[in-house]
């Protein structure tokens, strides 16, 4: 295998972790928008704030470490699809802001008014983001993304069945990560009425992913059927894999289980995330620009592998220590706050 393969590998893996990660934090958001008027809402949003707030930033790290490794060892990628998908991927950085912004105002805001306000932009930038990301990851799927500044078009590349399917999906299976986490912290939190609740949500998620994804898969056939016979051909492991992780994670939250259940709803994404990643293989860009044509230099690529490495050992351990801490409910914001029936706290796992 080659640097350049290495690197594009290693994208990939950040794609999943970010989808396993960051897509959660996305389905929060959503969940909190949906959780309706502020005492129908109060609840469900208290164990948000308190299962998010440790945790939210680090989650989007990958992010960044996504676009800087793309830009720096595939830059004639980069710049295609920064420029042709200037519009998704502008409207996703909004969402990010609106998101990131009010998430800590509405915690901290003086007004009740300003509160609400700001849980709403919360909850919008929450489903914004997913979606166009979705949405540009759709374009380059379909093969809507040629190699060159703003080859392709700049609204038809995103705005179109397989597209707009992709990025409901990504809302979907989003809200479907969180609703499985979620249910997870309210069991250990001893909050079996919040369990129940986003136990139901985990399952309405699940069925509205698998839905989306069979559209998504039918959409690309009729557009883009080279991709198209190269998922059913190369990755349909990876999709079974996929589909019997996430109707395993179904079984186990009808049955009430939480052992092991954020696991298997991780193992679902990262298989579809793969899915993507096997059948687009040699291509950055399907079917225009390769891998090896659209490497930067060897030394380069030679760089970013060791420095991955060198992230991994410092930056790893750390990110590992942050979600054990978590897990032990040892950060919050107010650990000495009592807990009430269905009211969530920092407390430690609560176990029966």
């Amino acid at each position: 295998m080659t640097a350049a393969n290495g690197v594009a590998a290693i994208i990939v893996l950040a794609v999943t972790v970010y989808a396993c990660t960051g897509l959660a934090d996305y389905g929060a958001g959503v969940w909190d928008l949906a959780a309706g008027g502020r005492e129908r809402g109060r609840r469900p949003r208290a164990l948000i704030d308190t299962a998010l707030t440790p945790i939210w930033e680090a989650n989007h790290v990958w992010l960044i470490f996504l676009l800087v490794t793309l830009w720096t060892g595939f830059g004639i990628a980069f710049g295609a699809i920064m420029s042709t998908l200037f519009i998704p991927l502008a409207l996703a950085a909004l969402g990010i802001v609106l998101r990131g912004a009010n998430f800590a105002l509405h915690k901290d805001a003086a007004r009740r008014g300003t509160r609400h306000l700001a849980g709403w932009l919360f909850g919008i930038g929450s489903v914004l983001t997913p979606f166009f990301l979705g949405a540009a990851l759709g374009a380059v799927l379909s093969g809507r993304v040629p190699a060159g500044n703003a080859a392709g078009d700049e609204l038809t590349s995103w705005w179109n069945l397989t597209s707009v399917s992709v990025g409901l999906l990504a809302v979907a299976m989003g809200a479907f990560l969180s609703a499985v986490y979620l249910v997870v912290e309210a069991r250990r939190r001893g909050l079996p009425g919040l369990r129940n609740y986003f136990r139901i949500r985990a399952v309405g998620a699940g069925v509205a992913g698998l839905v989306l994804g069979a559209v998504a898969l039918a959409a690309l056939r009729a557009d883009e059927r080279q991709m198209f016979d190269r998922i059913v051909g190369r990755s349909w492991a990876l999709i079974i894999i996929g589909v019997v992780a996430l109707v395993a994670t179904f079984a186990l939250a009808v049955r009430g289980a939480t052992r092991g259940v954020r696991v298997v709803a991780a193992v679902g994404v990262a298989a579809l995330v793969w899915t993507w990643g096997v059948a687009q293989y040699p291509y950055l860009l399907p079917f225009d620009l390769t891998i090896t044509a659209g490497a930067g230099a060897a030394v380069t690529q030679r760089w970013l592998l060791a420095w991955f490495v060198v992230a991994l050992l410092v930056i790893g351990p750390a990110l590992v220590l942050l979600y054990v801490l978590d897990q032990r409910g040892e950060l919050g914001e107010d650990p000495t706050t009592s807990s009430t029936e269905d009211t969530p706290t920092p407390a430690g796992p609560v176990r029966s």
